[in-house]
């Protein structure tokens, strides 16, 4: 059976406390893990990127797989691996939730543009309000004691 679906998602999930544990100059390692584990599971990625205690993946999701699973899959693989690798010294682990939006194709470039410009973005905004400011363009009520 065919399946013919069109499903972009926008994850985002934080560090532990928000903790800047990613190196700047390894986090290319850690996203090609992540793009190996999304390959695996039949997902296409666009556009991976982040900063030191945050990570942005868009990506299309196959129609026979959960969010839900694929993320904690993601982190839960990502999780280990990081732990076992020295250029990672002060990784203790994903912060529980992630953010997740849906996109459609004439929002592609938009978002990849974005997540590609994130460590520039991040001059002017920390990880936090951009979460607050996503939620809101989303019309996401906030919860704050779910963001810390």
């Amino acid at each position: 059976m065919s399946h013919f679906t069109q499903t972009f998602y926008h994850i985002i999930f934080s560090t532990k406390d928000r903790k800047p544990t990613i190196p700047d100059e390894y986090c290319e390692e850690l996203y090609k893990y992540i793009w190996g584990i999304l390959n695996k599971r039949n997902c296409k990625l666009y556009r991976i990127n982040g900063t030191e205690d945050h990570i942005h993946v868009f990506t299309s999701l196959h129609p026979i797989k959960s969010l839900s699973d694929l993320v904690r899959d993601i982190k839960t693989n990502s999780s280990a691996w990081l732990k076992t690798i020295e250029n990672f010294p002060k990784f203790r682990g994903w912060q529980k939730g992630y953010a997740a939006f849906t996109y459609s194709i004439r929002d592609k470039e938009m978002i990849i543009n974005y997540i590609k410009n994130q460590k520039e973005h991040h001059k002017k905004e920390n990880s936090l309000d951009e979460i607050k400011r996503i939620l809101e363009e989303n019309g996401i009520e906030i919860d704050l004691k779910f963001l810390e």
